[in-house]
């Protein structure tokens, strides 16, 4: 199978993209889907979310205390 980047996989292999999806190929394709949650119910006001493209997963924090985590209550993913 060739991916989107045009990279070969050979069927029943298994891989991480750059953009944080995790991939699989099989005689009926290839299948993707992220590897990461995102945070959606959180203070947008007083917080940010910041991904992490080394860890594939987003840091919930304060806008101007990066260093203050805030909490999140509901992830999609």
């Amino acid at each position: 199978c060739l991916d989107s980047e045009g990279k070969l996989h050979e069927f029943g292999s298994q891989w991480r993209t750059d953009d944080c999806n995790d991939c699989s190929s099989s005689r009926d394709g290839i299948h993707c889907c992220s590897s990461y949650a995102t945070p959606v119910d959180y203070d947008k006001e007083k917080c940010e979310s910041i991904f992490n493209k080394e860890t594939c997963s987003y840091k919930v924090v304060e806008k101007d205390n990066h260093s203050k985590e805030c909490p999140v209550h509901s992830w999609v993913g």
